[in-house]
């Protein structure tokens, strides 16, 4: 658990207060607003607006401090205002805020990519583009591989989730709401993407092992595409919008060692898994496995839009000059972000921080699951270090037919949110509780925002 010396300096106070009925006129004012002039298909999962955050808590415009269990979606891992982060944000800020690397370059980028060189499984020699998404990072990950490679196959899996532009949004097994709705597709999508099935052991009809999931899946590949055609392999370590599916021991190292015989680039989606999310710095490094390339954004810089891709240098460095980059990308007050941001995550050692919060959800929640036993809508609780999930399924499923409890799951999320807790909810079915809090929160406000959870898992059993 969180010992004083690594326990964070907090600027608000570290407390859930609902000081009413919400969201509150200021949020209503705020929505009607919005309403006006946002485009209808960008939602918002919580009615209130934000005012500040710091810590594990957001206050929003009437007041009301919410527990965060979301990080902005993995974003903002050491906190929403870090000062290490604000203070090199400052500093950047008031020399200059954009030349655009590919015109006029500056140190930040190059610091950047020196610290992902240093973080990243591998000590092979290696290259690094900084882009301004995750989605950016995906698709010219693709195009480094299949300039590499002289090769157009990509393979994805099931259940995976990649990004919202064509190329990604391809890459990305569930339809709604990303690839279409009633009203229709997004699509025509890129070409020559195929998609075989992932390792996930709760929905598994018969328990096979990791190794037997990635013979199922190399052994289509072989059929339907032919491994000599494929440019790459990209894979989640642990699927996020799928449901925070970890895979099956095994599953990954025999696809690396498949992807490397077969000269196929193995792809490393550490996006929402990196950055110390999972108790390591990347969740590949778990099992060993050695990614060709990884991409990454979220929680690399603090709330700051960037992201990247690291590879083996042979493979980077196979793209043209003036074939990779982008205006905005690595942009230098990210950058200075970015550097503010792994320095906190150094300092205060918050790999060994999820690996305490870890202990201290699993053990909560995997005593709730017991007690609720078979008849209960506990499927499963899974997970590594603060990248952790409930799988709900219908009453007296959960050894049977396991059959998803979307309505439940939405119950358990808006009642914690009615008690002042924000948690987030995802899964192919829409069936999963995601838990992603800041790795700086405090044992006892993660321990409040468990008990407002739990009590609402009573409630919807």
């Amino acid at each position: 658990m969180t010992t004083q010396a690594t326990q964070p300096q907090y600027r608000l106070e570290q407390k859930r207060n609902i000081r009413g009925e919400f969201p509150g006129p200021k949020s209503a004012e705020l929505a009607a607003r919005r309403a006006k002039v946002v485009a209808g298909g960008v939602a918002s999962g919580v009615p209130v607006y934000v005012a500040d955050a710091d810590g594990g808590v957001i206050v929003d415009v009437d007041g009301n401090s919410f527990i965060d269990l979301g990080s902005g979606i993995a974003v903002t891992s050491v906190g929403a205002s870090d000062p290490a982060v604000v203070d090199a944000v400052k500093a950047q800020v008031e020399h200059f805020t954009h030349t655009c690397f590919m015109v006029s370059p500056y140190e930040g980028y190059v610091a950047v990519a020196e610290k992902l060189a240093e973080l990243t499984p591998g000590d092979h020699e290696k290259r690094s583009v900084l882009f301004n998404s995750g989605a950016e990072a995906v698709e010219n990950a693709v195009k480094v591989a299949r300039i590499a490679t002289g090769r157009t196959a990509v393979v994805a899996f099931d259940h995976a989730y990649h990004g919202r532009t064509n190329l990604t949004m391809g890459l990305t097994a569930k339809a709604n709401p990303y690839k279409s709705s009633p009203a229709g597709s997004f699509g025509p999508f890129a070409p020559e993407i195929y998609r075989v099935p992932m390792s996930y052991p709760f929905r598994e009809e018969a328990e096979i092992t990791g190794a037997q999931a990635a013979q199922r899946a190399i052994t289509m590949i072989e059929k339907q595409i032919g491994g000599e055609n494929v440019a790459a392999i990209i894979i989640e370590p642990i699927q996020g919008e799928g449901g925070f599916i970890v895979p099956a021991e095994g599953f990954l190292p025999a696809l690396a060692d498949w992807a490397k015989e077969k000269g196929v680039v193995f792809i490393a989606d550490e996006v929402q898994a990196g950055f110390c999310r999972t108790g390591a710095w990347f969740a590949s490094e778990h099992e060993g496995v050695i990614p060709d390339i990884i991409t990454m954004a979220k929680g690399i810089a603090g709330g700051m839009p960037l992201s990247a891709i690291t590879g083996r240098a042979e493979l980077m460095d196979a793209v043209h000059a003036g074939g990779l980059g982008g205006t905005y990308g690595g942009n230098p007050v990210a950058c200075a972000a970015a550097l503010g941001a792994i320095q906190t995550m150094e300092e205060l050692d918050l790999n060994a921080r999820a690996k305490a919060i870890e202990a201290q959800v699993t053990e909560r929640l995997s005593k709730l699951a017991g007690e609720l036993g078979e008849t209960g809508i506990i499927g499963e609780v899974r997970g590594r270090g603060a990248m952790l999930a409930l799988e709900f399924v219908k009453p007296g499923t959960a050894a049977t037919t396991k059959e998803p409890n979307a309505e439940a799951t939405k119950a358990i999320a808006a009642q914690c949110l009615k008690e002042g807790v924000i948690i987030l909810t995802c899964g192919t079915y829409g069936n999963v509780v995601r838990l992603l809090p800041p790795l700086v929160i405090s044992d006892e406000l993660l321990a409040d925002a468990l008990d407002v959870l739990e009590a609402a898992i009573r409630a919807a059993s």
